[in-house]
């Protein structure tokens, strides 16, 4: 009778492994592949190490906030834990600023070009699976690592700060995080779509890598040196300017900046995580005049941020569409 019960639960094993579908077989793979890797866990431990020090940092300020402030409600305790600095270290979302691209520039560099070199690529293509599947698994994969790693992190932050100051977050702060975490998942998932599609595009890894660092470096150090130059060129000879000109000019340079991924981020994190922000253009007095100085709801700010992160889902979807055509007409076999 065991035999007989042993042997059905082997085939009705048997039976849901041949029913999963492919591409979640490919996911786990990947993942597991990401979690064993040294450059993932030296990159874990990069971003944990920044967060833990941004965070500390910030905690030992709000501390005496509490203790001195009696209405907790309009402070915001737990958006300053991710914003307040004491001038030492940037707070934690301008370090994701900087590591995010090198965090998705990591995981996707050799996603294409190390299997085809390895010749495991033909190999998992001779099994029963799609092309698109094995494109797909390698982007989704990466991001479920990424976002389940800025998820824990908020996590921690909050019970920190729970435990530290004794104040309850509140249902807005915990939104405003969230929405902050999914964000900084999009522009990762940004790099990580630049840095697939090269790996499509160039057959080494250290091509793909230099190249999406170079474009990272380019958009991060020097997009707005060269704006700037090219403005004061243009402008150079037009005399003085009228306060309506000046501001014309300045929305032109903002809206020419935002092309840039990390001024889109910038912009929206910004928004965000200071309720404050009433706008991200410049503003003029007859604008300002009759405004309540009061905190925008959730609801005001993520309209506002609506633009920038629309912006970045359609240039990691470009990204993704340019890969996805790339590797749909590669011959493989060779």
């Amino acid at each position: 009778m065991k035999g007989i019960i042993n042997a059905l639960d082997n085939n009705a094993s048997v039976r849901d492994e041949k029913q999963q579908n492919p591409f979640w077989i490919l996911v786990r793979k990947e993942v597991a592949g990401h979690i064993r890797s040294w450059r993932f866990i030296i990159l874990l431990v990069l971003v944990v190490l920044t967060f833990w020090g941004a965070t500390a940092v910030a905690m030992n300020n709000i501390k005496d906030t509490v203790a001195k402030v009696k209405d907790l409600e309009s402070l915001f305790l737990y958006l300053k834990i991710l914003t307040t600095t004491e001038g030492t270290l940037p707070p934690f979302h301008v370090f994701l600023n900087f590591l995010g691209p090198l965090l998705g520039i990591s995981l996707g560099f050799d996603a294409i070009n190390s299997e085809q070199q390895n010749g495991t690529l033909t190999r998992i293509m001779a099994q029963p699976i799609y092309r698109d599947n094995l494109l797909l698994s390698k982007f989704v994969s990466s991001l479920l690592l990424v976002g389940t790693l800025l998820l824990a992190l908020s996590l921690l932050m909050v019970g920190g700060g729970m435990l530290l100051t004794g104040v309850m977050i509140e249902v807005e702060e915990l939104i405003r995080i969230l929405c902050f975490m999914l964000l900084c998942t999009v522009y990762v998932g940004f790099w990580l779509g630049l840095s697939i599609l090269l790996s499509i595009v160039f057959k080494q890894a250290s091509t793909s890598a230099l190249t999406a660092i170079g474009i990272w470096l380019f958009f991060t150090v020097f997009y707005q040196i060269v704006v700037n130059m090219v403005v004061t060129m243009l402008t150079s000879g037009s005399g003085e300017l009228t306060q309506m000109q000046v501001m014309h000019l300045n929305e032109i340079i903002l809206n020419i900046l935002r092309l840039a991924p990390s001024q889109l981020y910038a912009d929206a994190t910004t928004t965000l995580l200071m309720p404050s922000v009433r706008s991200l253009g410049p503003v003029t007095m007859e604008q300002m005049a009759g405004a309540i100085p009061s905190p925008l709801s959730i609801r005001d700010s993520l309209l506002i941020v609506w633009p920038q992160l629309t912006g970045l889902l359609a240039a990691t979807l470009l990204c993704f569409a340019f890969s996805y055509y790339l590797f749909m007409r590669r011959e493989i076999r060779t």
